[in-house]
């Protein structure tokens, strides 16, 4: 069984993962907060010599840790220093895969434009049938400082996967919620239910080492939706569970 460290374990996708992982790999977590289900080291990321111990015989790292919003110094620490330390930590420690918690708002400036404005406000009246899918090769638009941050992580992943450190793979989460199902329009084009989220970050636990570096959008199978699942699909062989029309 491999051993897998979980940072932002408390989050929504932290608890999903370790709920339906626990029993096929040795889970521990890296947390601020106090944590009974799996072993924990409590510390903060923005602290590399603190985190060290956790990383130690840890062969993959599932980093979901962030900030979740605008203010720009916590997301400074957080986003930019914290996960820093997370890939220096691990590059020190012989981790061989990073799975870094990107976000889909990496390409939310599209949603200024049409198709994919009416597409989230739910005006599905007012577009065609079909619609430019955004793929892992479309130019980012990111929206704000949370989004900027998922941006240079993605970048920094890169930087270590080429210079031959270890495998990251970028997984652009779309709006996974409390109720774990639509609430409002626009999440009927970019929802991931809990079961989506942490089938893509089993398969890419699982995907071959020589996959050293890629970037997917990971949604539920959304009618709405405008992120492309086809590279997940035939990467990963993530294929979504859950749907977001189900819930209408």
């Amino acid at each position: 069984m491999q051993n897998i460290l979980i940072t932002g374990a408390t989050g929504l996708i932290g608890t999903a993962t370790i709920a339906h992982l626990h029993d096929r790999y040795n889970l521990s977590a890296l947390n601020r907060r106090r944590l009974t289900t799996i072993p924990c080291h409590r510390a903060d990321i923005t602290n590399l010599e603190a985190i060290k111990p956790a990383f130690k015989k840890i062969d993959t790292v599932i980093h979901l840790a962030a900030h979740i919003g605008n203010d720009r110094l916590a997301i400074q620490h957080a986003n930019i220093q914290g996960t820093t330390n997370i890939f220096e930590a691990s590059l020190n420690a012989g981790v061989r895969r990073i799975i870094f918690a990107s976000s889909g708002s990496v390409v939310g400036g599209y949603g200024q434009y049409t198709p994919y404005k009416e597409l989230l406000a739910g005006d599905y009246e007012a577009i065609d049938d079909t619609w430019p899918m955004l793929t892992h090769k479309s130019p980012l638009h990111p929206t704000g400082l949370y989004a900027a941050s998922k941006v240079w992580g993605e970048e920094l992943a890169r930087t270590f996967a080429d210079a031959g450190h270890c495998s990251v793979l970028c997984l652009r989460f779309g709006r996974v919620n409390p109720e774990n199902r639509p609430t409002q329009a626009r999440e009927y084009a970019v929802w991931c239910s809990h079961r989506d989220a942490v089938q893509s970050i089993e398969k890419s636990i699982e995907a071959p080492p020589t996959l050293l570096f890629d970037t997917f959008f990971i949604n539920s199978d959304n009618k709405y939706g405008y992120r492309d699942l086809e590279h997940a699909h035939q990467i990963l062989d993530f294929a979504p569970a859950d749907r977001g029309e189900n819930y209408r």
